[in-house]
């Protein structure tokens, strides 16, 4: 997966159908790679399986799972069912959590990285081995049966939505790659690249997601950018990566305007040790911006 598109959650009765209308839609533009971000109300692995099977053109992915509240042999069965129903297109991406995923489940957020260290090490087992006999500070994990299929391939890759130091630590040593989100080029080349590179065996996935919409429409869409984006800066973890860029706003970060405006953008992450880029945000001024966007990235990406 190199260049791809987060789809844009939608108010359908029915999310399912609709993000196989979407995916099949990009896919005809020639998007090679979706991702689906987790909410409360559908289960991201399961709709990624569902997609991927019904789109076969499409690399399928989740960002992000959060950890918290959530036991790695479920997840290991909800990956590993999403890779077998998608031929091997499927990627789990997870995150630390967070309060509000921390209120939702009743459990306390404390310890994060020290949570990630456990479930991703338990998570790395449960795939790698098929079993497991785990007891930690916060996981136990001791299944009686196998928890993989002997030789399946390829392997789930795991990817961790991680900035900050110690959770790229960790993600380095314990997962493939990590998806970084609002975190600019400055910024992901001179601390997010350089770190998880530093902790990792092998060269990690950089998979960097990037508020983006190529369109005419400039100042309507800064403006709904300002809008929909101004949660994240709020969160500790985004305000941080926002200071390190030297913006104030995480709209700053979203990429708007004409076809070469956006893929002059594009470069600068890829420059910036970005393996893959994720645009998000592409339905910021509607569907035919959206479409005009996802026709950009059908004509960035290689093909072969």
């Amino acid at each position: 997966m190199t260049l791809g598109v987060a789809l844009a959650q939608t108010n359908s009765r029915n999310y399912v159908e609709d993000s196989v209308r979407q995916a099949r839609t990009a896919a005809e533009l020639g998007v090679r790679a979706v991702w689906f971000g987790q909410r409360m109300d559908y289960d991201s692995p399961m709709l990624a399986a569902i997609v991927g099977r019904e789109v076969p053109a499409l690399q399928v992915g989740t960002s992000a799972i959060p950890v918290l509240g959530r036991h790695p042999m479920l997840i290991s069965s909800q990956a590993q069912t999403a890779q077998a129903a998608t031929g091997g297109r499927y990627h789990l991406g997870l995150a630390v959590g967070s309060t509000l995923v921390s209120d939702a489940f009743g459990v306390p957020f404390d310890r994060p990285i020290a949570r990630l260290r456990e479930f991703l090490t338990a998570l790395r087992t449960l795939l790698d081995t098929g079993t497991a006999d785990f007891h930690g500070e916060f996981l136990t994990v001791t299944p009686t049966m196998a928890t993989a299929v002997a030789g399946a391939e390829p392997r789930v890759p795991v990817l961790v939505a991680a900035m900050g130091p110690q959770a790229l630590r960790v993600s380095g040593e314990l997962a493939d790659g990590v998806l970084p989100y609002l975190a600019g080029p400055k910024t992901l080349e001179n601390h997010i690249v350089s770190t998880v590179t530093e902790y990792a065996e092998a060269a990690p996935r950089v998979v960097a997601f990037v508020p983006a919409v190529v369109t005419a429409d400039v100042q309507g869409a800064r403006a709904k950018a300002v809008e929909q984006l101004a949660f994240y800066e709020q969160v500790p973890s985004y305000r941080r990566v926002l200071d390190l860029e030297g913006v104030q706003r995480a709209a700053d970060l979203a990429v708007i305007g004409d076809e070469e405006t956006v893929a002059a953008e594009i470069r600068r992450y890829y420059d910036a040790g970005a393996t893959e880029i994720v645009l998000a945000s592409t339905d910021l001024t509607g569907e035919a911006d959206q479409l005009r966007t996802w026709r950009l990235i059908g004509e960035l990406t290689p093909r072969g």
